[in-house]
């Protein structure tokens, strides 16, 4: 006969291969600030509870040790906690969480949702053969991050247009400079397969110690690409009615800036491409300034 305690330990046991898989990464590895001072206080505890649900769900897709169909699971389990379906307990507290603050801020779950969808795609698919191919990726793991902050500021759906360029661009760069252990570690690569070829080199260039001349002509291509979404990016700040907001994104517009010139010199797979403290200092203070006098301004049609 099963006791009540007993029932409540197997219910948790069978729940708990859908709970985390915590890599140990936080908001100090980002490339990127999170939830900076700049934003109103009242604010980043929001931002945060967003950020560390979205940890939680990287994580999982980028364990190498669960299977595809095992972080299909747990994602699919972190995305229905998130939209309040039955069953889910306290394992999936930061999807509570978010719940809880989204309908607070009166911000839409999807965000959080789409996501989960991107993480699923990892799990299913490691390989982009066109541009257009890996921008619909970034619509769903990096757009739905400056979607989320600007519903969470209050601010015209109008602009997501330019937020999109910018997180387009963030998750692109991000790729680059971690081509090299995307594949080593995950089997997955983002540059364009369609471009390697074009260029006479293959998916095998990026297991070199160092960029092949196809591989860097691929990448120059990727990154103008990149340079013709920051024309939209840049007007970001001055479409954004918060000054606080103008001011962080305008500072992650000048690192943006600065990461395609470092990826245009460097070699990500001899070397981290990275940015450095004097960078960070440079964009925060040029950033925050220009962002401040620029809100509000509107973008010319």
């Amino acid at each position: 006969m099963t006791t009540q305690a007993e029932s409540s330990s197997a219910d948790s046991d069978l729940a708990q291969p859908l709970a985390e898989t915590p890599s140990g990464k936080g908001a100090k590895d980002e490339n990127f600030p999170v939830g900076s001072f700049l934003l109103p206080k009242h604010l980043r505890p929001h931002v945060a509870t967003y950020y560390n649900f979205a940890r939680a769900i990287d994580d999982i897709a980028d364990n190498p040790a669960l299977s595809g169909a095992e972080k299909i699971e747990r994602l699919r389990a972190f995305d229905a906690a998130l939209k309040g379906e039955p069953g889910y307990g306290p394992e999936f507290a930061k999807a509570h969480a978010l719940r809880e603050s989204m309908a607070a801020t009166e911000v839409t779950t999807k965000h959080g949702s789409d996501l989960v969808a991107a993480f699923v795609q990892d799990a299913r698919q490691n390989r982009y053969d066109t541009w257009d191919d890996l921008v619909g990726y970034c619509l769903l793991s990096a757009c739905p991050v400056g979607r989320y902050l600007l519903d969470l500021h209050g601010e015209d759906q109008n602009t997501y247009r330019y937020s999109d360029a910018l997180c387009i661009v963030l998750q692109v760069v991000n790729h680059l400079q971690d081509c090299g252990d995307d594949r080593r570690e995950l089997d997955r690569v983002y540059i364009l397969g369609d471009w390697l070829r074009e260029e006479g080199g293959a998916i095998s260039d990026i297991d070199r110690p160092s960029v092949s001349p196809a591989l860097r002509r691929v990448m120059d291509r990727m990154l103008d690409s990149c340079e013709a979404l920051m024309v939209d990016a840049r007007k970001l700040p001055q479409a954004i009615k918060s000054k606080h907001l103008a001011m962080e994104s305008a500072i992650i517009v000048r690192l943006a800036d600065r990461l395609i010139t470092l990826l245009r010199n460097g070699d990500p797979l001899a070397t981290r491409v990275a940015l450095k403290k004097t960078d960070f200092a440079s964009a925060a203070i040029r950033g925050a300034v220009s962002g401040f006098l620029s809100a509000g301004k509107g973008v010319d049609p």
